[in-house]
């Protein structure tokens, strides 16, 4: 501290308005220890009045566990003319202990040595500090529980961990895989339940990998990608002349899957007029080409897929129910993203390493902050949207740390969440800075105590609207 500030700091603190209203404690004391000059707060939260307080040894005050790393600070600050910053338990006239944290500073004014510091009440911090604690012990407790519950499921699916492309550890998830493989050596039909972008898919193509019928065709046709007309061609073939336009023989999707696995997926598209060709195939394994006057044996594994109530679209007459029990032979529902908001870690990730490669990126890891924007969002898109917001975050991120402040507000939190955290940060980083003395870098700055880069810190300063108060201390 220049001396020359040390008269306006002595000012400041024995009659500032500001000071008195605040609730942090000012003070001044000398090499020995002993309290000179101090603002109206400290008299209130100690107890003390003015005659007891002077040339009182600043120790006193200190619970005697930390009086020994406050003496060693004390003594730092004097040695090394630098800013130190300790968290203690402020001990009242009447024996009450209250935790604070202090930060003092080095001054010197006529040759004589001073030491001029503040200490802020963190009690509020330290009760959420506990019960968070708690929160943690609890939660740890439940999933303990938990575990103990998934320990058959986890054995039997041992196996399905082979599966590269399906993340996840959730109960649901781990119960959608053990279904998984209990049918893969079948050649049962499947049926796949689940929203749109639940993976349907790759739950498809790992039960053929798996199968005895790994070595031959996996074939898969979209029918929402069609139209009606064109649905029975995809799936059955055509002679040349059948209809207009079939200018030569097409073979069907069935045709090409022979020995191997067909996916049917949106199953739910195919015209009620065209579902008696596909319980002619799941019954006879026989197909016939639109215009053909024989039918064709095909040896195929079917697996059908959909995102629809087909019970529902049966009551509405729109699918036929004697194709609905021959396809529900064993159904696999797979739960949607917000029901498996444990894996979303675990999914991000993924993507981050499957998009580092293809992007020639080093993105490291999420922030804990992102992780929780992430976890509290629903979903509609499942895991194809968080795929697609991965991908963008990784494009936009520089460093290590993956960031996804640019779809926020629009994609992410709502209006009252965005608010809290903002608020919430700001009142945090204010804290830091007012124990600091508004120092931003620097060994004892508020960058320092936050644990985050000062240019960081002033850009979020910047964001939130933070500024130095004019008659801050230094």
């Amino acid at each position: 501290m220049k001396v020359n500030k040390f008269e306006e700091l002595i000012s400041s603190i024995s009659g500032s308005t500001i000071l008195k209203g605040m609730p942090e404690l000012a003070y001044v004391f000398n090499d020995k220890g002993q309290m000179l000059m101090w603002n109206k707060n400290i008299e209130t939260v100690l107890g003390y009045s003015k005659e007891e307080l002077f040339l009182k040894n600043i120790v006193e005050f200190i619970d005697i566990p930390d009086q020994e790393k406050t003496i060693k600070s004390m003594q730092l600050i004097f040695e090394k003319k630098e800013q130190q910053t300790i968290e203690y338990n402020l001990v009242t006239k009447s024996g009450k202990k209250t935790p604070y944290v202090g930060s003092g500073s080095y001054a010197v004014h006529n040759g004589e040595e001073y030491f001029v510091g503040m200490a802020i009440n963190i009690s509020n911090v330290k009760d959420t500090e506990r019960k968070l604690i708690e929160k943690i012990k609890e939660t740890n407790e439940l999933k303990n529980h938990i575990q103990a519950e998934n320990i058959y499921l986890r054995r039997k699916v041992e196996s399905v961990r082979d599966f590269k492309n399906i993340i996840g550890e959730t109960k649901s998830h781990l119960h959608a895989l053990y279904r998984v493989e209990q049918v893969t050596k079948l050649g049962t039909t499947v049926l796949i339940e689940g929203e749109t972008d639940t993976g349907k898919e790759i739950f498809a193509m790992a039960i053929h990998s798996r199968s005895n019928r790994k070595d031959k065709a996996f074939v898969k046709v979209h029918c929402s990608a069609l139209s009606k007309s064109q649905i029975e061609s995809e799936l059955f073939g055509h002679e040349k002349g059948s209809f207009l336009g079939a200018l030569q023989k097409q073979i069907g999707i069935f045709e090409l899957a022979d020995k191997g696995t067909i996916f049917i997926d949106e199953v739910d598209e195919i015209p009620i007029e065209l579902q008696s060709k596909i319980i002619r195939v799941l019954e006879e394994g026989k197909i016939k080409r639109i215009g053909a006057s024989k039918s064709i044996t095909v040896d195929v594994r079917v697996i059908v897929a959909t995102n629809k109530d087909l019970k529902e679209l049966i009551k509405q007459k729109k699918f036929r129910e004697d194709l609905y029990y021959r396809i529900n032979v064993y159904p696999i529902t797979l739960p949607p993203l917000r029901e498996r908001i444990s894996d979303i870690p675990i999914l991000v990730n993924h993507f981050v390493d499957r998009f580092n490669i293809s992007t020639n990126r080093n993105i490291k890891r999420a922030t804990l902050n992102t992780m929780k924007i992430l976890e509290k969002y629903t979903w509609p898109g499942n895991i194809r949207e968080l795929e697609n917001i991965i991908e963008r975050a990784i494009i936009i991120s520089t460093g290590e740390i993956l960031r996804i402040e640019p779809f926020y507000k629009t994609e992410i939190a709502d209006k009252k969440t965005i608010l809290s955290l903002a608020e919430t940060e700001k009142q945090h980083i204010i804290k830091a800075l007012s124990t600091t003395y508004w120092q931003v870098s620097g060994a004892s700055g508020a960058a320092r105590i936050l644990d985050i880069h000062p240019e960081t810190l002033r850009s979020k300063m910047r964001k939130l609207g933070i500024n130095r108060p004019i008659n801050s201390l230094m």
